[in-house]
């Protein structure tokens, strides 16, 4: 171990779970598509902002990394992602309050465009967190403290899913959702501020900027067009979002088939914790085997969607919401430590713009999700799901790692 190991792995613990308190808020697969759907019925719309909470940092990665490849700490540059994070976040909660119901176009405008910032910025952030967590953490220690980071960060969620139980049952739509974003806003500043204070270690390897933005996009699909690895990486990497296609329109489902209640809906979003939690655990257990838990982890998901196509019961979605848990948290630890393993330290702000802007195709995949279900239906849009899952989970078969 490191001799700051347990200072940086107690601020990434503290980052991970008030960011997950935040997140829980606009869960995608609960809370976002009720939310959405309050202020419009269109099923495509929910795909929509789904994808913009998880999408909106695409290209500009490709942009941090150019600048970001020779830059000896990062972490000022961080510290500016955190603020327009924060502000973004409180400011959703404040349009929902102010303006709600008297304008709903309006108020999802706003929304929409608080989400895009939210996300945008931290296109920025996950190439500098990237670069950070790979400065202080040698191979074995990112497994077990990213695993570390995500266990507490389900604990935080399962928190924050009984929270929101209490918020949507005690308010009338749309101040609940208003309240959870403001209050949200504030827990999230905590884990921000404690990460803002990492003691970056200077990086000496670093890579001399091109002349242009244009000459670095050369240089790094030279790079991919190169390293047959690092092709076979982002195909894996892509295939895993396919549970995105479908995983948002799971609660829509849920409330046609079964009572939704608002302690149901928060119920979920803690069963979903649960099974991130107890699947930290065995990651924690399997790292530095990363090949092994990205399998395991489509093996997981493809199952959840077997279920969903016979779910006619609240038991049943729980188990959906459980194992889907399981899987998220492994393809993220996974993800990040298989690219560590093939990239070299000069050029790893390139791989991971190119492995987060190639796959990022795959968090707009909800938008797909909406018009499959709207023409063919919820077994169609499930079975479509687990070909892709099946797909992603053959690449995974072919990594070049442990």
């Amino acid at each position: 171990m490191s001799n700051n190991y347990k200072e940086n792995n107690l601020k990434n613990i503290l980052h991970g779970f008030f960011l997950a308190v935040a997140m829980s808020v606009a869960e995608p697969s609960t809370i976002l598509p009720l939310i959405v759907h309050h202020f419009s019925e269109s099923v495509i719309l929910v795909g929509v902002f789904a994808s913009l909470l998880r999408g909106g940092a695409i290209v500009v990665q490709l942009f941090a990394a150019f600048y970001a490849q020779t830059f000896k700490r990062v972490m000022p540059y961080m510290r500016i992602v955190f603020l327009a994070r924060f502000l973004s976040w409180f400011l959703i909660g404040v349009a929902i309050l102010l303006i709600g119901d008297k304008n709903k176009t309006l108020t999802l405008w706003i929304f929409g465009i608080g989400l895009f910032i939210f996300s945008f910025s931290a296109g920025f952030g996950s190439i500098y967190f990237s670069e950070i967590i790979a400065k202080i953490f040698n191979k074995k220690e990112r497994g077990k403290s990213m695993a570390n980071r995500q266990f507490f960060a389900a604990i935080a969620s399962i928190i924050s899913g009984g929270i929101a139980g209490w918020v949507l049952s005690s308010f009338e739509p749309p101040k609940s959702y208003a309240y959870l974003f403001m209050i949200s806003a504030f827990l999230l500043g905590i884990g921000l501020f404690a990460f803002a204070t990492i003691k970056e270690p200077i990086k000496e390897n670093v890579r001399v900027k091109e002349k242009s933005f244009k000459d670095f996009l050369i240089n790094a699909f030279r790079f991919l067009k190169e390293d047959k690895a690092l092709q076979i990486q982002i195909l894996t990497i892509l295939f895993s979002y396919s549970f995105l296609l479908a995983f948002p329109f799971v609660i829509l489902k849920a409330n046609n088939t079964i009572n939704l209640t608002g302690w149901l809906i928060g119920g979920f979003i803690t069963i979903q914790m649960v099974g991130a939690l107890i699947g930290n655990i065995v990651w924690k257990k399997l790292a530095p085997f990363y090949k092994k838990i990205i399998i395991f982890s489509f093996i997981s998901v493809i199952l959840a969607f077997f279920i969903a196509l016979f779910a006619n019961n609240a038991f049943l979605y729980a188990l959906i919401f459980f194992l889907v848990g399981i899987a998220m948290d492994g393809f993220k630890i996974s993800g990040m430590n298989l690219l560590f393993e093939i990239a070299s330290e000069d050029k790893r702000p390139i791989y991971v713009a190119l492995q987060n802007n190639l796959t990022s195709i795959g968090l707009f995949f909800g938008i797909l999700g909406g018009v499959i279900l709207k023409y063919f239906g919820y077994n169609a849009l499930y079975i479509f799901t687990i070909i892709m899952l099946f797909i992603g989970l053959y690449f995974a078969t072919k990594l070049k790692a442990t």
